[in-house]
């Protein structure tokens, strides 16, 4: 049985005359991590606070590990770890008693030191546990930021923008951490405005936009929707239009095209059709001198589908 952490229906919210959130939609299962992507405006934000219980909605439902959000729902919140893009650390603390304050505020009882150092451990502060946090780098906040949503273990841990203004290192850590709390059984919810963040964290995606999810899926599934295909760049041993006509038999592939010692394809899939292609090289005896594979990525399918940069 699919154990389904969150699920929103339908949700709703108006500024007056302005339809902020217009009937958005989505689950997340335990263990997956959903991304949320949109420009400026679209409805992110309003559409995160509404699951995290923040915000009162105007229509449909958030539910959480089976139980109904709204700003007053104690059982629901107690079920979800918010990580804000702004930090929410106090700066004259150290990590630890940071740590410490939010647990008492979780309630977490007696296990709160050994949860403390866990969390440490995971978001490696261990070293830095006892400096205050003011004397941290913008890295450092962040993954402390990060262990505060994660240290009353939630089954839905809700990342706004965690990678924002850090430097390579940390966004890494951070990035790997995500990784692990997924193969875990964690369900996330992580919003960026890095296309290649989303590429490498989420399972899913859903796109939003003037207040709608218009559309959602795999990256596979999003390419789809607006026929992007794979693209193969083969440098042979020697002239490549003697094998374009094998290879443009092969199943999956849409167009073959050679210049001299180079061979294009346009393919399906590239992982389907590769193995086919370098075996049709060499049955022409040819050897293959090098391999390019260029995949749509979803910054394409995002500027298809809104007419807008992520970033703008």
């Amino acid at each position: 049985m699919v154990d389904v952490v969150l699920e929103c229906s339908d949700l709703r919210k108006m500024y007056g005359d302005l339809v902020a959130v217009d009937g958005v939609g989505f689950t997340i299962e335990a263990g997956e991590t959903y991304g949320l992507l949109g420009p400026n405006g679209a409805g992110k934000t309003t559409t995160i606070s509404m699951i995290a219980g923040l915000l009162d909605n105007d229509g449909g439902s958030a539910v959480v590990s089976g139980n109904q959000i709204t700003t007053k729902s104690t059982a629901a919140k107690a079920a979800i770890g918010l990580v804000p893009q702004d930090l929410a650390i106090y700066p004259d603390l150290t990590a630890r008693e940071n740590l410490r304050f939010f647990g008492k505020l979780y309630n977490i009882g007696e296990s709160l030191s050994e949860r403390v150092d866990e969390i440490l451990d995971i978001i490696e502060l261990s070293d830095r546990a006892d400096d205050q946090t003011k004397e941290y780098s913008g890295g450092m906040k962040r993954r402390l930021n990060i262990g505060l949503g994660l240290l009353h273990k939630p089954d839905l841990l809700i990342l706004d923008e965690p990678t924002v203004g850090v430097d390579p290192q940390s966004r890494n850590a951070i990035l790997e951490n995500v990784e692990r709390l997924g193969a875990e059984g964690m369900a996330v919810l992580y919003t960026t405005h890095y296309m290649e963040e989303a590429e490498r964290l989420c399972d899913r995606v859903g796109i939003i936009d003037e207040g709608q999810i218009i559309a959602e899926g795999t990256r596979r599934d999003l390419v789809a929707l607006v026929g992007e295909r794979d693209r193969l760049h083969l440098e042979l041993s020697g002239d490549a239009s003697t094998v374009a006509d094998a290879v443009s038999a092969i199943d999956g592939i849409e167009s073959c095209s050679s210049a001299g010692p180079e061979l294009e394809v346009v393919t399906v899939s590239a992982s389907r059709s590769l193995p086919d292609v370098v075996l049709a090289v060499t049955e022409a005896g040819l050897d293959v001198h090098s391999i390019q594979v260029s995949e749509p990525d979803l910054e394409s399918v995002f500027l298809h589908l809104t007419g807008k940069a992520l970033r703008e």
